[in-house]
């Protein structure tokens, strides 16, 4: 309940008014009770002060009836005649002759009785010792915080010494503090009340635009920023109100922005091809994107940092390194070949570690055939080189060589330059194509034409193998945008493949046909077929089924490359695809339409 800001301005209200007046009263009270003591004293002064000659005479008249017998009763009535001077009040203010010696009551305005029931005073007690010590000393000290004023006068007169005692019980000032203190009482309440009542008045004007702050700023933290807090007025309230509703806007601006690149990282993270796993300083894995998983082979969020990289770096010795340092190790994980970074997410001890993962299989691969290529072409150059030199050396060395054998030796150096020739062309050719140097001029041909052509081309040399070249295709075939040439070129390379590669008397079978936005092209034969393992690889450069009888053929291993590189620039596809009973059936796939004529 005292927590609220409402009930602390009601009791800050309260204790303000409360401690105001107690102030008040307390200084009132006391500067009346000092008045009154200072006023007393002012009138014995008034009286019996040596200040005035008037007082002197006076005193000096008490002293001469002092020294007579019965001075006691003159100087009684000498005092009342000063009785208005003096403020003497038979109910609040008396005076007392006492002897000077014992301190024994003489006379008075009051009886005996009342002198006896008095207190023996401090200022009563330096009267009696100033005339035992044969002095005059007048005891006047004031009390503020005793409940009663008194003075003490020796007088003393030939061999009588006497007192004069006035004393005031300040039973006035008493009543008079009284009655003041009922006033600040009932002024207390008073203000109380209308504090009270001010303070609610002034908590609700303060509290009721805080609790809409306070409203508002709820339902900010759930997330609704459409409505806004009206400002009704220009003070420090309403000028939070209007900084908060700023505050509100930018903020709703700041989290759309926030959201708008989380996602974009969500998607990157999600969809990015290296594997990103996030580990706590503990070893749990806090994040993790599918292509981890799937780099890994398992489920990683159910591992944790040393079942997955344990072996290979330690967490610990990862998390002592200073950013930018970072560990690296090679994984092989089925058949796939990692290259692992690790990294502390901060130089503190509890910051974790974040692990990156690339797949470089295709990387390592690529090395692989780059490096096989280049030993591919060593060799392929080498032999036809090696048979150039030997033929030549020997047609030099021989003196008389027939005219025969010799012409035979330069055969074989014609038919090796030849081999070569061809190799460097062909590897010329797959140079442009790679790097797109290479002219595809695309014009609208007739397929049908275009195979028949090559199918013609080959014709003799199927006879003469005693192949049986079979024509499955028709003439509907459709009008197709290529280039012509390349694509006989293709054809070419792989009807002329099954051509040589199928023992003689085989059965070779050229089919086309239309599906869809694109046509197809099969060429089958029933020759020895390509063996499993070789199947994916029979497109690559330099890679033979046979190596030996395709070098007895004249080939070198770049056809079917230079076929799939000119199908692919096409949009197209070429590809071995089932086949039942013994043989091969290559499939060319090409669209009906390129995106554009010309010269790509």
């Amino acid at each position: 309940m005292f927590r609220s800001l409402h009930m602390k301005l009601v009791l800050i209200m309260l204790l303000l008014i409360t401690s105001l007046m107690t102030v008040v009263g307390t200084f009132m009270m006391t500067n009346i009770t000092g008045f009154y003591i200072d006023e007393f004293y002012n009138q014995v002064d008034s009286v019996f002060g040596s200040s005035n000659p008037a007082n002197a005479a006076f005193v000096n008249s008490l002293r001469e009836e002092a020294a007579q017998t019965d001075g006691v009763h003159t100087i009684r009535e000498m005092i009342e005649a000063k009785a208005g001077d003096l403020g003497l009040n038979s109910n609040t203010r008396n005076f007392y002759i006492l002897d000077g010696r014992t301190g024994l009551f003489l006379d008075g305005s009051d009886d005996r009785k009342g002198f006896e029931s008095l207190q023996t005073t401090p200022n009563l007690l330096t009267a009696r010792g100033s005339i035992a010590a044969g002095e005059s000393l007048v005891g006047a000290e004031s009390d503020i915080t005793a409940n009663y004023m008194d003075v003490a006068i020796p007088i003393s007169g030939g061999e009588n010494a006497y007192i004069i005692y006035i004393y005031d019980n300040r039973s006035t000032v008493n009543d008079l503090n009284s009655q003041l203190f009922m006033i600040i009482v009932q002024a207390l309440l008073v203000g109380l009340l209308i504090s009270v009542l001010l303070s609610f008045l002034l908590s609700k004007t303060m509290i009721i635009p805080i609790e809409r702050l306070t409203e508002r700023a709820e339902q900010v933290a759930a997330g609704d920023f459409g409505s806004t807090i009206t400002v009704e007025s220009s003070d420090e309230i309403g000028i939070l109100t209007t900084t908060f509703n700023d505050m509100a806007a930018v903020l709703e601006d700041t989290l759309e922005e926030v959201a708008s690149e989380r996602n974009k990282l969500d998607t990157l993270f999600l969809h990015m091809t290296d594997g990103v796993i996030s580990f706590a300083s503990d070893g749990a894995i806090l994040t993790c994107n599918p292509a981890a998983s799937q780099m890994l082979g398992r489920e990683v969020s159910f591992y944790e940092y040393d079942a997955l990289f344990g072996q290979e770096v330690p967490l610990q010795k990862v998390m002592s390194l200073q950013r930018p340092n970072f560990a690296s190790r090679e994984l092989t994980v089925g058949e796939r070949i990692l290259e692992l970074y690790l990294a502390p997410v901060s130089d503190g001890e509890d910051g974790g570690v974040m692990a990156v993962m690339h797949d470089v299989t295709a990387q390592r691969k690529n090395e692989e055939m780059r490096k096989e290529f280049v030993a591919n072409v060593s060799h392929e150059l080498r032999t036809p080189l090696t048979n150039v030199r030997s033929y030549a050396e020997t047609i030099r060395d021989m003196e008389d060589i027939p005219r025969d054998t010799e012409n035979g030796f330069l055969d074989i150096i014609i038919s090796e330059t030849d081999r070569m020739t061809r190799i460097v062309q062909d590897l010329l050719t797959l140079s442009r194509l790679d790097s797109g140097r290479a002219e595809i001029k695309m014009v609208r041909f007739s397929l049908y034409e275009a195979i028949e052509s090559v199918c013609r081309a080959v014709e003799l040399e199927a006879q003469r193998r005693g192949h049986v070249l079979i024509r499955l295709y028709g003439e509907t075939l459709p009008m197709i945008v290529g280039d012509r040439n390349r694509l006989e070129q293709v054809m070419m390379n792989v009807v002329g493949n099954s051509i040589k590669y199928t023992p003689d008397g085989g059965r070779i079978e050229v089919d086309a046909g239309i599906r869809g936005k694109n046509v197809w092209i099969d060429v089958s034969d029933n020759g020895i077929g390509i063996p499993q393992k070789d199947r994916e690889r029979i497109f690559d450069r330099f890679y033979r089924v046979d190596k030996a009888r395709s070098r007895e053929s004249g080939g070198t291993g770049l056809g079917l490359s230079i076929a799939r590189e000119i199908v692919l620039r096409h949009h197209g596809s070429i590809a071995l695809t089932s086949h039942e009973g013994p043989g091969t059936t290559v499939r060319i796939v090409l669209p009906i339409r390129q995106k554009e004529e010309g010269v790509l």
